[in-house]
């Protein structure tokens, strides 16, 4: 009798684990990355340059926006860990000013480990190194080989640079945010961040003056170890022509 007790307490306590683990196993991703959100689409807004997302995390409703995507639908269960908090941000488009919005960088529909991109993301990747054929250094300027291997000998002063753009984010903060590439690299480093009020696109040949900054953090993922900021764009030859 005493053994049929324990097998069936033994049942019942492996039912109960199960069960568990069934209820809590799409939060397991926290341990892996403590950062990471999963948020359930309510309502998807599109404009020209901007997909805004009205996401409700347990409970919790805000807006969120991230590059034009065609791929977000409504009802459905996302994860991000990259993003910007932004307060007051007007939209000229929707003609309306969020209280509170998050630019994220990327979602994901599947929950994924830090440091560990999923394979499917909606949103900007990350500039990856591209095959660009390596520049000389603009007139006056330096190439971002020149730049990137020796940092602290640029801090504070404005540099001329010359380069490709590989990733285009437009109006975050009153500021685009261009990266470039020359096809030069000192190490592992082959990519300079630039915020500016000028417009352009992937692909274009560019030349910008501005400040070098460094060890520049914003939060919530934002930093940068090099940073050209409020630089000015002193020319542009556009990606169509170039081919």
């Amino acid at each position: 009798m005493k053994q049929k007790i324990a097998i069936l307490l033994s049942i019942i306590f492996l039912t109960g684990i199960i069960a568990c683990e069934s209820t809590s196993g799409k939060k397991n991703f926290r341990l892996t990355n403590p950062n990471l959100k999963e948020v359930v689409v309510k309502e998807v807004v599109q404009t020209t340059s901007y997909t805004y997302l009205r996401l409700n995390e347990d409970g919790e409703e805000y807006w969120g926006a991230i590059p034009r995507s065609e791929e977000i639908k409504v009802g459905s269960t996302y994860y991000f860990d990259s993003f910007m908090e932004m307060k007051d941000f007007p939209s000229r488009e929707l003609e309306k000013t969020f209280d509170n919005i998050y630019f994220i960088e990327e979602m994901s529909p599947e929950p994924f480990a830090a440091g560990q991109p999923a394979e499917e993301k909606m949103g900007t990747p990350k500039a990856s190194n591209q095959e660009i054929e390596p520049m000389e250094a603009v007139e006056g300027g330096v190439t971002l080989a020149t730049l990137l291997s020796d940092p602290s000998k640029y801090d504070g002063k404005k540099v001329k640079v010359r380069g490709v753009v590989v990733k285009y984010t437009q109006a975050v903060m009153n500021k685009n945010w261009v990266h470039i590439q020359d096809g030069t690299e000192a190490g592992d480093k082959f990519d300079l961040t630039i915020t500016t009020v000028a417009e352009c696109q992937i692909g274009d040949l560019v030349t910008f003056e501005g400040t070098i900054v460094l060890n520049k953090d914003f939060g919530y993922g934002y930093a940068y170890d090099v940073l050209m900021e409020d630089a000015m764009l002193l020319s542009k030859e556009e990606a169509n022509s170039l081919q």
